[in-house]
């Protein structure tokens, strides 16, 4: 099942579903449950028009509902290739060092949207009508429907100094953004990249993404900031051998157990405590204090304490990407050693 929203506009930005007659014997409802006849890709406005005036279409929400035997076996009827791959992954599911061996299976399964993949192939998809203040929030375009906007007609945000701008949409992040008489135009700076485009234009941040990933440019893989189940990491600057990180641990938690073959690290605590192990030695390290993991050492970081920890990273090699990696131990939960 599918949540249909009635379109109040002829919305070029937004995929719709062309439904067909209630089916009172599935589950009476007001508004009625309804087949799905098919979904129709984002129109051009001409279609977009004719799809409000005629009662037949909704907005796709992109919120389904089924059981998920359901969902497997249409899987298995609509993409018999990425069946195939989650049965491969079910048996390391109860296994402690599942992390890895999941990670590897999944890489291998191409992706696809489950618009795409199953519900447009399917012959039992059905929608309900939902009236629950639903917002696509998937363009930039769409924050004019739920932020507030200046005098001037700006959604603003973060370090920004603008003069003059209209009807125009500028995030900055930690770093001074500087604009100056734009018009229904969108600048958004973040750590990672800067996206510069008309309103007009907006959709194809798709298409940018899509490049990125043509190119092999790894911003379209990895962000600058990456959480992780025990806390969070932050690459501050990278070079030719070497990269440094201002890494953060939750209270409590620890990084899993492991070693890199092609990188040595340095580690320095800004704040919190930090208890180490390399081989099996284990010992803590205080603020302004730092230590020093060899090349191929068995290490592992831990946070003891009910604060934050801090730390900056220091990595240095050939190759200091994060593929370098061979983990024993993925428990990121406080247990002794």
């Amino acid at each position: 099942m599918t949540f249909g929203i009635k379109p109040t506009r002829p919305e070029t930005g937004f995929g719709y579903l062309m439904v067909g007659n209630s089916i009172p014997d599935l589950v009476p409802s007001s508004p009625p449950i309804r087949k799905v006849e098919k979904f129709v890709e984002k129109p051009d406005l001409e279609r977009a028009e004719e799809y409000l005036t005629s009662g037949e279409y909704f907005w796709n929400s992109g919120i389904f509902v089924w059981k998920a035997s359901a969902i497997l076996q249409e899987m298995k009827d609509c993409l018999p290739e990425l069946h195939r791959g989650l049965n491969q992954i079910s048996p390391f599911l109860s296994l402690a060092d599942q992390s890895e061996a999941i990670a590897e299976l999944y890489s291998r399964i191409d992706p696809v949207s489950i618009d795409y993949g199953v519900m447009e192939k399917s012959a039992h998809a059905v929608m309900l009508e939902a009236d629950i203040g639903w917002h696509d929030v998937g363009s930039w375009n769409a924050l004019d429907e739920i932020c507030d906007r200046d005098e001037a007609g700006n959604i603003k945000s973060g370090n920004l100094l603008d003069l003059g701008s209209q009807n125009s949409i500028l995030l900055a992040g930690s770093r001074v953004l500087a604009t100056a008489g734009l018009r229904d135009m969108v600048v958004v700076d973040t750590l990672d990249a800067t996206l510069v485009c008309s309103k007009e234009q907006a959709q194809r941040v798709k298409e940018l993404a899509e490049e990125l990933k043509r190119k092999g440019l790894e911003e379209h893989l990895i962000h600058r900031t990456v959480h992780r189940p025990w806390g969070q990491y932050t690459v501050l600057e990278k070079g030719e051998g070497y990269k440094i990180k201002r890494i953060e641990v939750s209270p409590g938690a620890r990084l899993s157990l492991q070693l890199h073959r092609q990188r040595s690290e340095h580690w320095v605590v800004l704040s919190g405590k930090a208890r180490v192990r390399i081989e099996d030695r284990v010992f803590d390290v205080d603020p302004h204090q730092s230590t020093f993991i060899p090349l191929a050492a068995k290490n592992r970081l831990e946070n003891p304490g009910p604060l934050p920890l801090q730390i900056i990273e220091a990595q240095i090699g050939e190759y200091v990407e994060e593929d370098d990696i061979e983990r024993f131990d993925d428990d990121y939960g406080r247990k002794p050693w």
